[in-house]
């Protein structure tokens, strides 16, 4: 008990973050590969919001025949509409795949001329900051979070490393230009992991969670496609034959799962983290080993990645962040 007489708040089980913090750099290694994916499908397609629709909705269909086939989707789907019902969870929050569309759309659009490292520095930048608001906001599954000392060193670290990373790229003007997209979109994957971890929280189901993440994000897609063929008609490019240039969906699918499964252990601010970590090697290994014409791989591309896991280690092993609670409101008189 504190001197006012309340309870201290609770911290988030070490144990639980640690393990968390692993699963979610594994989950970042799959972003990387899902953004080269969704990237070269955008430019075989000529259209990177027609990729974008092939990617979630082939994800979507995927998850519209597993879910009601298990009995945990299934109590998940009841207890989705019994949370609507009631009001525990409220529309707004079910709405986290409008950015989860924007994000990889922006992968189509834009990968092929900036290459994976430079896109990832963008999501970065706007993913670190919009997490630290977000977690001190209280939208997320874990409530109110102080921002502490370690988690801002580790934001700053790995905007650092990024910047570090593929500091040779961000001299041309027209990357940074078309760079604004992946940033925009890094600053709603912060939102959207939070509020697709209250629906996990209120469904019990990460799998009902990501349902609905990609089934908002499908819907939201196809009207943005719709109006870009009234605009400009068709794209010109034709579906490839390479079976790999459809798992971007599939890939999405473990990624949305995984961060609404472990965000309630993490926090937004270090389950991004931990992912971006992942993003960074993963693009690096992949500029290396199966280099494009925007690959660029350096040694500073190398030590930029070595200083993001630093980055990443800085927020997972510090006193975890106290959840902030409002003020109990005085006694009536």
């Amino acid at each position: 008990m504190t001197e006012t007489g309340t309870a201290a708040p609770p911290t988030l089980p070490a144990s639980r973050r640690i393990a968390g913090t692993g699963l979610a750099t594994a989950s970042g290694l799959a972003v990387a590969v899902q953004s080269r994916i969704n990237g070269e499908l955008g430019v075989r397609l000529a259209d990177g919001i027609a990729a974008a629709v092939v990617s979630f909705g082939l994800g979507l269909l995927v998850l519209l025949v597993l879910v009601p086939a298990t009995a945990g989707g299934r109590r998940g789907l009841a207890a989705l509409r019994a949370a609507l019902r009631d009001g525990s969870l409220r529309p707004w929050q079910c709405l986290g795949g409008v950015f989860g569309a924007f994000l990889v759309a922006s992968q189509g659009l834009t990968i092929g001329t900036l290459g994976v490292a430079v896109f990832t520095v963008a999501v970065v930048a706007g993913q670190s900051g919009s997490s630290l608001l977000v977690d001190r906001a209280g939208i997320g599954p874990t409530g109110r979070q102080a921002v502490t000392p370690n988690r801002l060193v580790g934001a700053a670290l790995t905007v650092l490393a990024v910047l570090l990373a593929v500091g040779d790229r961000l001299g041309d003007p027209g990357a940074l230009v078309l760079a604004l997209l992946p940033l925009a979109a890094g600053v709603g994957i912060a939102w959207q992991q939070a509020v697709n971890g209250r629906v996990r929280g209120a469904t019990g189901s990460a799998m009902t969670a990501t349902l609905v993440n990609f089934t908002v994000g499908t819907v939201a897609l196809l009207a943005t496609f719709a109006v870009e063929v009234a605009v400009r008609g068709r794209p010109t490019g034709g579906f490839p034959s390479e079976p790999w240039l459809y798992l971007g969906g599939p890939i999405g699918i473990v990624f949305i799962a995984l961060a609404a499964a472990i965000v309630r252990f993490t926090g937004v601010l270090l389950l991004g983290l931990a992912t971006i970590a992942g993003q960074i090697v993963g693009a690096v290994l992949l500029d290396l080993l199966l280099p494009t014409a925007a690959s660029h791989p350096t040694p500073t591309t190398l030590l930029g990645a070595a200083l993001t896991l630093v980055a990443v280690l800085v927020a997972a092993v510090g006193p975890p962040p106290r959840l902030v609670r409002r003020a109990a409101p005085p006694p009536s008189p």
